[in-house]
């Protein structure tokens, strides 16, 4: 029971990779709190997750943020593991990029994430440990990604440097980035039709070198083993999830 007594946040955690995690985490003995974006979902992870709590609240919001942290320090006092996982995506070539699509994806995976980090951390201690999830896409030039692909690099850099700030502090931050798995986000790609979801899922397939998709609960493994006492000696580290696609291009 890696997590016993541990009281963990996972924001983003009503669905896919989050809620593959928010289980697990309880699964060894964390005391779970949750957000995400819709209450429906939020209702049924958190009945999926005994002693858990569910917050409805959008990352993009940074004062959304703060009450959720101020509401887990009420309940518990403290976060020992923070796991940031809300995400958005979003395929456009550059003639085709809108400010507010830019505005949209980069308030929630970049500034979103950077000021969750900065709410939590104020009641983490020592032997705290923070994991973010990151994406493939930051590190490979993939057409109609540049938005996506840029908010993700962003927040690689951000979290690394971050990571070197945390080291006095004695808490640990690590990225897991995902290659394709399959989550609802893929299938909530503004401006895709049913038939082009499957092209790319086809595409993306056809060049991973295991030649399949990812599944949550795998993110999810990874996920764990960063944000536990197996990984103590490791920080700013970034784990790349993703059937060998990118280390193996």
């Amino acid at each position: 029971m890696r997590f016993e007594n541990k009281i963990v946040l996972v924001l983003g955690g009503n669905s896919g990779m989050g809620l593959a995690a928010a289980q697990a985490f309880a699964a060894e003995g964390a005391k779970v709190h949750l957000t995400g974006r819709n209450q429906d979902t939020i209702d049924a992870a958190v009945a999926s997750i005994p002693g858990s709590t569910g917050y409805a609240s959008d990352i993009a919001d940074v004062a959304a943020t703060q009450d959720v942290v101020a509401k887990v320090e009420a309940a518990d006092g403290r976060i020992d593991v923070l796991y940031i996982n809300a995400g958005v995506g979003g395929f456009a070539p550059l003639e085709a990029i809108t400010e507010d699509d830019w505005d949209h994806i980069h308030s929630i995976n970049l500034k979103g994430c950077v000021f969750a980090l900065q709410k939590a951390v104020r009641i983490m201690g020592k032997g705290g440990s923070i994991v973010v999830t990151g994406s493939i896409g930051a590190h490979g030039a993939i057409e109609a990604n540049g938005a996506y692909g840029a908010a993700k690099a962003g927040l690689a850099m951000a979290m690394k440097i971050f990571a070197k700030e945390l080291v006095p502090r004695g808490i640990r931050l690590n990225m897991v980035s995902p290659g394709p798995i399959d989550t609802p986000l893929l299938y909530r790609n503004p401006g895709m039709s049913d038939e082009q979801i499957e092209g790319l899922k086809k595409m993306m397939i056809d060049n991973i070198p295991m030649h399949r998709m990812g599944t949550s609960d795998e993110v999810a493994k990874a996920v764990l083993f960063l944000a536990s006492e197996d990984a103590s000696f490791i920080t700013a580290a970034n784990l790349f999830v993703d059937g060998g696609l990118l280390e193996l291009r």
